[in-house]
């Protein structure tokens, strides 16, 4: 069921921001008066199709459709989608055109600014969708972050072996000053970090990082957990040890003889007792208590801990417009980083690069407004950013090629425009054999 439900909402994001985009592209192309062939959600591969308001049953119901220039339809491979703009040539590698001479309403007999809006209106409309994503969230759910000043880090293994130590501090990565706790594990790469300042007791240390760890880094989720004390808020009502006297502000300091620093050290001690009784030391203000206390085949005492401070904020309509302009403009910087470090062979980090599979991991399990909207906005800026990458057949490509002929006045011949479009192609499919290498590379694992 799980995976049913993070499938049907990978397929609901992707035809979300395939429609963006694509209307993008048919907007500028109608304000130009230049044909659009067809316009599909998904690939009509081999010619099905699911849906086309030209043939099949939707012709048969609405028979004006098939009468429409465009043809409207969802095909069956659901990889991307396209808009087939006349005179244009474009991964359908369609040259019949070639053949004819150049007409009016064709995309090659427009002038060159009117052909480069017609080219960057997908990006474009990715980018408008992101800031109206993001204005949402602000302006219904507000923000809320747990603030790195003043917590510490409970680290997995790599984060151990690179030199971080359960209790740290990070203070500062070279000469950031990190302030959002979630994100220390992706500031310390978007800032191609040297020097880790880590405050270890009353200590200040620095902490040299490998940047040959990068990758790993990348593909290492969670190396920075919150250290949260194991401090109680209330009992549980349902809890086996709801009869003693635990009190709000006690913190469990040793179970069976165990010092307990954080939670997270109970977690193995309990887990190895399920079912049984462990002696429990509590620090109650300055009095150490000791409690027999039942833990249940869950490997829990039943307490409620006391939730760390978030810190949070509010935004009227007319603040979260600008607010969520300004969050799409610091995830575009931080996907620019990201990037970087992908077309850097000697961090490794294109292990990281990922496919439909690695997208369909990062959706809840369960329904959920907040996470859904948050991935469609990050997921229509990455799919912006990767379109404006200069590679022919993506949206950059062509760009460059309308900029080029802007400046110099020469028009690229379409022989060079079709060779660029193959070659880009051939990039493109490599790119997509390297995600799903990397996916399937780590299902294995």
């Amino acid at each position: 069921m799980i995976a049913l439900i993070k499938t049907l909402q990978v397929i609901l994001a992707l035809a979300i921001l395939i429609l963006v985009h694509e209307f993008g592209h048919f907007i500028f192309a109608k304000l130009f008066h230049i044909r659009v062939d067809k316009f599909f959600l998904f690939f009509d591969v081999g010619g099905t199709k699911l849906l086309s308001t030209k043939t099949g049953w939707f012709a048969r119901l609405f028979p004006k459709g098939a009468e429409w220039e465009t043809e409207y339809g969802i095909g069956w491979l659901p990889l991307g989608g396209y808009c087939k703009i006349a005179g244009m040539i474009d991964e359908s590698m369609d040259t019949g055109h070639l053949k004819t001479e150049p007409q009016p309403w064709e995309f090659r007999t427009k002038p060159a600014w009117q052909r480069l809006l017609v080219m960057a209106g997908g990006v474009l409309f990715n980018f408008i969708f992101a800031v109206i994503m993001y204005s949402t969230i602000l302006g219904i759910w507000g923000e809320a972050y747990i603030k790195n000043e003043g917590n510490s880090i409970y680290v997995n293994e790599l984060a151990y072996e690179m030199g971080f130590r359960n209790g740290d501090r990070i203070l500062a990565f070279d000469d950031f000053i990190p302030e959002d706790f979630g994100m220390l594990q992706a500031d310390l790469v978007r800032q191609e970090t040297r020097k880790a300042t880590v405050l270890r007791g009353g200590d200040t240390l620095n902490i040299y990082i490998d940047h040959s760890m990068i990758g790993d880094v990348l593909q290492s989720p969670g190396m920075f957990a919150l250290a949260h004390p194991f401090i109680v808020s209330k009992m549980d009502d349902e809890s086996p040890n709801a009869g003693l006297d635990i009190q709000a502000g006690d913190r469990i300091i040793a179970i069976d003889s165990t010092g307990i620093d954080f939670v997270q050290d109970a977690w193995k001690i309990l887990g190895d007792h399920r079912g049984m009784t462990v002696t429990v030391d509590i620090l109650r203000q300055a009095d150490t208590l000791q409690k027999d206390m039942q833990v249940d085949t869950a490997g829990r005492l039943g307490i409620y801990l006391q939730a760390p401070e978030v810190q949070s904020r509010k935004y009227t309509v007319a603040q979260a417009i600008p607010a969520g302009f300004d969050k799409t403009i610091s995830t575009v910087g931080g996907y620019l980083k990201d990037l970087k470090l992908v077309f850097t062979p000697s961090t490794e980090a294109y292990k990281s690069v990922g496919s439909f599979i690695a997208i369909g991991q990062i959706f809840p399990s369960a329904w959920d407004w907040y996470s859904f909207l948050s991935i469609v906005a990050l997921l229509s800026i990455m799919l912006a950013v990767m379109n404006l990458l200069p590679i022919p057949a993506l949206d950059g490509g062509h760009i460059v090629f309308t900029i080029y002929e802007m400046v110099t006045g020469r028009k690229p011949g379409d022989r060079f425009l079709m060779v660029t479009q193959m070659i880009g192609m051939i990039l493109i499919l490599a790119l997509m054999f390297l995600a799903f290498g990397n996916d399937i590379t780590r299902l294995l694992r």
